[in-house]
């Protein structure tokens, strides 16, 4: 068995990938973030994001099509225990276009689905493969609203409907690395 110091200090590991990981590093660059406005959708309060790479634009026909796969998912969210709040990232990638649904679910969870499609083909939308979990720029936000999440409704004051307001209105904009 391998002592845990020991392989701190080894030079190589051999799960180290140092050109693909050095590959990333190059390419690696801020994406656009902005909140596109809280709604409704099949009984869930959401709150929607566009991520966009350097090119790319998420228009009003791919938040549309987001906005129907999020549907399709949540109608059937209280089956997975859906305590009624979610969050929908549309992102228009460097490689194709990515819609995230996460709900928050009972016993502090968090239920994901990944749609995954080639850019500005919103029809051909599908879930993305099992095992398939956000990118960096995501997790990113994903990140900032679990802690929106725990600030405004967990850790909140005051009526339920009043943590809700500040929940949808605590939204993440600019740039993310």
């Amino acid at each position: 068995m391998t002592d845990l110091g020991e392989l701190d200090r080894s030079p190589s590991l051999p799960a180290f990938d140092r050109d693909a990981l050095l590959a990333l590093a190059d390419g690696h660059h801020a994406r656009a973030v902005r909140p596109l406005g809280a709604r409704t959708v099949a009984g869930h309060l959401v709150k929607p994001y566009a991520i966009e790479a350097p090119g790319r634009c998420v228009t009003d026909k791919d938040l549309r099509a987001a906005l129907q796969v999020a549907e399709a998912h949540l109608a059937s969210a209280s089956l997975r225990g859906s305590l009624g709040l979610a969050v929908l990232l549309v992102h228009a990638g460097g490689d194709g276009d990515y819609v995230l649904v996460h709900t928050w679910i009972e016993g502090y969870m968090s239920d994901l689905a990944v749609f995954t499609g080639p850019a500005g083909d919103a029809a051909r939308l599908r879930p993305g493969r099992s095992g398939l979990a956000p990118c960096v720029w995501e997790a990113a936000v994903l990140a900032r609203e679990r802690d929106a999440f725990a600030r405004r409704v967990l850790d909140g004051h005051g009526p339920l409907e009043e943590r809700l307001a500040a929940w949808r209105g605590d939204v993440l904009e600019g740039e993310i690395r």
